[in-house]
């Protein structure tokens, strides 16, 4: 089983490749799971090279809730 990670890059991205965060998703082994399990985020310009920030998926929807404003 790969552990390599699949990324890819937010629809707000710019076509420039600046100022753009990356994210991966790590999925639960259960075939019950609804979501990941964790979610990577990196620098897209710095690519494979890039510090990786592994965030628990609850915390990360936290996150998202908060930066929504809702």
């Amino acid at each position: 089983m790969s552990t390599e990670l699949s990324w890819f890059k937010s629809s707000y991205s710019d076509s420039e490749g600046s100022a753009c965060l990356e994210v991966a998703y790590t999925w639960h082994k259960s075939s019950n799971s609804d979501g990941p399990h964790a979610i990577h985020v990196r620098d897209s310009k710095l690519g494979a090279r890039s510090p990786q920030v592994e965030v628990p998926s609850g915390a990360w929807d936290a996150f998202v809730t908060y930066a929504a404003g809702t």
